[in-house]
Formats: C-alpha cells, sequence, structure tokens
C-alpha cells in the first residue's frame, strides 16, 4: 500500500511503541522501506487517545494502541483518522485510499 500513496506525493510512516531493535529487525526481515518510529514512553499514544485501556500496568500489551491511520498534512494537522478497537482488524485500505486522494 505504501507505492499507492507515494504516488498520491504522500510519505508512509509507522509508529510503535516497540523497543528499536525490533523495529529494525522488522525493518529488514520485512524489507520495510517507509520510516518507523518509536513512540518511547507512548506519549503520542496517549496524546492522540488511541491507548488500548484493556491492558494493565505490568502486562506485556500494556500502552499498545488501537490500530490505526492517520493522515496529516504538511502542517502536521490530521485531517482523517481511521482506527479499530480488535487488533485483529485493520482499517479497510480502499476507503483511506480514497480519503487521500481527497486531501
Amino acid at each position: 500500500m505504501a507505492e499507492q500513496f507515494e504516488e498520491m506525493g504522500l510519505a508512509v510512516v509507522a509508529m510503535t511503541y516497540d523497543p528499536v531493535e525490533m523495529l529494525k529487525f522488522v525493518e529488514e526481515d520485512q524489507g520495510i522501506e517507509f520510516t518507523l518510529l518509536r513512540d518511547e514512553d507512548v506519549t503520542h499514544v496517549d496524546a492522540l487517545g488511541i491507548r488500548n485501556p484493556d491492558y494493565e500496568p505490568g502486562h506485556r500489551a500494556y500502552g499498545i494502541p488501537y490500530p490505526g491511520i492517520f493522515l496529516v498534512d504538511t502542517d502536521g494537522v490530521i485531517r482523517a483518522k481511521f482506527a479499530e478497537e480488535d487488533y485483529r482488524d485493520r482499517p479497510d485500505f480502499d476507503i483511506v485510499l480514497e480519503a487521500a486522494a481527497n486531501l
């Protein structure tokens, strides 16, 4: 999907709370070519209000966000937000691509 966004002139960036070592492994193992960011201390997850509250401190998934996609303009303004409550679900990429094309 990254190529389709890039063809529209949009950058693709992923953010996770996983350790840097994990990000490097995933990048190399999966051949990811877009930017991976680490949200240390889930600061941005909390600021965006997307932390999954199902996990208490001490649980290995504590701090995990709901899966989602944000479309952010060059001024840093969120123009669209797509999120799911269940980690097994992901936003429909056709709908996300349509919204991106209409920015």
